[in-house]
């Protein structure tokens, strides 16, 4: 076109800026840039909007707030929303909230861009509150903020929430697209349900698949322990013309791991060679934990040896557990000493390795490693759990005294364990079990 000599406007810079992003190429980006100012149309609010997307696409937070703040009272919706994006691109999701905050209007795309945000910073609780806080705006989701809401419930394993959402889809006649239906399997099998995420997976086959909803599918079956069904499916997804790609083959060697099935494990794992692919760090450290679970300790440890990579984590984790639960200590030890070496401010690895010191009776290195975590300024994180009731998520820690009902809930449980413990006083009196048994 330049060399035709016709001269750019301001409609053909905003496509060029698209394509660099698209292609991932910061440098032409810039130096598109360079040429909006040298042709004089930097002040134009349609390539400005242009340039912050660039900015959120090539995470240059710095250099779209830049444009985006010498826009001065020229911005639109869309500026904003770009901006928005932007921070959520970068996972800045406090200096989102703040422009949400200020926005002088909001459309859907602003809210879900905000429920995205959340979500891919792991905020789920405050994501699903987003979406709240927008339906009581009396602005409907779309496809884009639905699919943002189901993986928030996926990842709270908030079932009945993620009940709600099907049918605020259904009933808001928002299209059952591939990825929302993807979205709606995946959530499903996350919380438990896998008989709802095969009917809606069965669903999705009359209109035509792809990988990623198989995926899901075998991924979820593999998860609860449905590995025989979990390779039937991926068997079925082969013979319907699905082409299998690595995330594939990780929910197959998670099946086997789950079902103890070594001999299947090495042949997928061989497959993925075959079908050019090569193994990646988490196939290694599925493959190991396959070896770990089934008590070939020594195989694993072997294949974590000969490995063309440097032992990650996940895969010394895996081989540590197998050592712990075969009681095979000695090679616990060895493995538990570079998981610290590895990972020195994790927690659980100083509390694995004082653990097995502790077994073997080893008190003075299981001492002397709690007294390492402490002066390293390493603190242990309390595990907790959650319960899902009337749709809403309860998290709990131990002897937690936090929630706003933790009362009610002791004195509940001290009834129960008071009513335990007199049947069981009960039982242990020959002539009361008949008594007992009737009242059951």
């Amino acid at each position: 076109m330049l060399c035709l000599g016709l001269v750019p406007d301001y409609l053909t810079y905003p496509f060029l800026l698209k394509a660099a992003s698209r292609l991932s190429e910061v440098r032409v980006g810039f130096s598109v840039h360079g040429r909006v100012v040298k042709d004089g149309l930097e002040c134009d609010r349609f390539v400005r909007n242009g340039l912050i997307h660039i900015g959120g696409c090539f995470r240059e937070v710095k250099y779209a707030r830049k444009v985006f703040d010498e826009m001065f009272d020229n911005k639109n919706l869309v500026s904003w929303n770009s901006m928005l994006d932007c921070y959520v691109k970068c996972r800045e999701v406090e200096l989102a909230r703040e422009v949400f905050g200020v926005m002088p209007e909001k459309d859907v795309v602003s809210w879900s861009c905000m429920v995205d945000g959340c979500v891919k910073c792991g905020e789920y609780g405050e994501a699903l509150e987003v979406f709240r806080d927008m339906c009581g705006k009396g602005v409907e989701a779309n496809e884009v903020t639905m699919v943002s809401v189901l993986g928030a419930c996926a990842h709270l394993g908030a079932l009945e929430q993620g009940v709600l959402m099907h049918r605020y889809i259904v009933e808001k006649r928002i299209g059952f697209t591939l990825v929302l239906r993807t979205s709606l399997v995946d959530m499903y099998a996350k919380c438990g349900a896998i008989d709802d995420a095969l009917v809606v997976f069965r669903e999705a086959c009359k209109k035509g698949t792809d990988v990623l909803i198989w995926n899901a599918m075998i991924g979820g079956l593999a998860t609860h322990g449905f590995f025989r069904e979990s390779l039937d499916m991926f068997t079925e997804m082969q013979n319907t013309g699905i082409t299998p790609d690595e995330i594939t083959y990780l929910c197959i060697l998670s099946a086997c791991a789950h079902g103890g099935l070594v001999k299947e494990a090495w042949y997928y794992f061989i497959s993925l060679a075959k079908n050019n692919m090569y193994p990646k760090t988490e196939h290694y450290a599925c493959m190991i934990d396959v070896l770990a679970r089934s008590g070939q300790l020594t195989q694993a440890y072997k294949f974590l040896s000969d490995m063309p990579t440097e032992p990650t984590p996940s895969m010394l984790g895996a081989l540590f557990n197998g050592c712990i639960n075969h009681r095979n200590l000695d090679l616990a030890e060895v493995v538990g000493k570079k998981l610290v070496e590895l990972e020195p401010c994790h927690d659980g690895r100083y509390v694995g390795l004082s653990n097995v010191y502790a077994v073997i009776r080893r008190w003075d290195e299981a001492r002397a490693m709690r007294e390492t975590m402490e002066k390293r300024g390493v603190k242990k994180s309390p595990g907790w759990s959650f319960v899902e009731i009337l749709g809403s998520t309860h998290r709990f820690i131990a002897h937690d005294k936090t929630h706003s009902d933790s009362e009610q809930i002791y004195n509940l449980l001290n009834f129960i364990m008071k009513q335990l413990a007199d049947v069981d006083l009960e039982m242990s009196q020959p002539d009361c079990i008949y008594d007992i048994a009737v009242d059951l």
